[in-house]
């Protein structure tokens, strides 16, 4: 599942196959000036967050006045990038296929703690009439549960949240340290509120081990971010 060609983003094969789709997981030199570099995309608007680590969803009915704040874009909206920020966090992408609704789900520890994967298909279910085991769910590059190092105060918030033991495996070396399983844990919280576990698919690719990627926890400059994104295309519109 590698960038194809000359592409500076991965994307997930089942999803090119959505003819009404565009979605991708930016490179490291991937930024917000390429996407009017590709012609099918230049009627595109951009629409990004101030991501906050919590659990709060926007719904994405017109393109907004202002930057909004929150962790989660949901829309039907033809020709409007979603766009997640990330530098070792988890991107998800939410799909129905026949509804032709997306959403885009930043997921760090603290969001998964607050379950935002399973909100963000609640809110499509009530605002959009999705149902959970329709969607498909595409998990991109993140750091990866080797690399993950965390201690006991994740440990004891995923407790106390009700989170099961599994995504947590003890640092063989350092007492107190704990690696995390992101991509399991919002995995198991995608097949709590109903998806399918054939319909979640994960690229598998650790941002921390992948040079091609950011990585807050490896690289010295702490603000770059990767960028991904999904859209959908207007109904006139040929696939790309």
């Amino acid at each position: 599942m590698s960038a194809p060609g000359p592409k500076r983003y991965l994307t997930i094969p089942r999803f090119d196959r959505i003819p009404w789709l565009v979605h991708g997981f930016g490179l490291r030199d991937w930024a917000l000036r390429d996407f009017q570099t590709v012609e099918a995309w230049k009627n595109f608007k951009v629409v990004w967050l101030d991501q906050v680590h919590r659990n709060t969803i926007r719904l994405i009915d017109k393109i907004p006045r202002r930057r909004l704040r929150g962790d989660a874009l949901v829309t039907r909206l033809p020709e409007v990038f979603l766009i997640i920020k990330t530098a070792d966090c988890l991107p998800i992408f939410l799909i129905d296929e026949s509804k032709r609704v997306v959403a885009g789900v930043h997921c760090g520890w603290r969001s998964t703690e607050k379950r935002m994967a399973q909100c963000a298909v609640r809110a499509m279910e009530e605002n959009y009439g999705c149902r959970p085991a329709d969607l498909l769910a595409g998990l991109g590059p993140s750091i990866g549960a080797a690399c993950y190092e965390v201690g006991e105060e994740v440990v004891r918030a995923f407790e106390c949240a009700g989170h099961p033991p599994d995504c947590f495996r003890p640092h063989p070396r350092s007492r107190g340290k704990y690696f995390l399983d992101l991509a399991l844990a919002n995995r198991r919280q995608l097949e709590a509120e109903g998806v399918r576990p054939k319909n979640i698919i994960s690229l598998d690719v650790c941002t921390h081990c992948d040079s091609r990627l950011l990585s807050y926890r490896r690289d010295s400059d702490k603000k770059a971010r990767l960028l991904n994104f999904i859209g959908v295309k207007a109904t006139h519109c040929a696939p790309a």
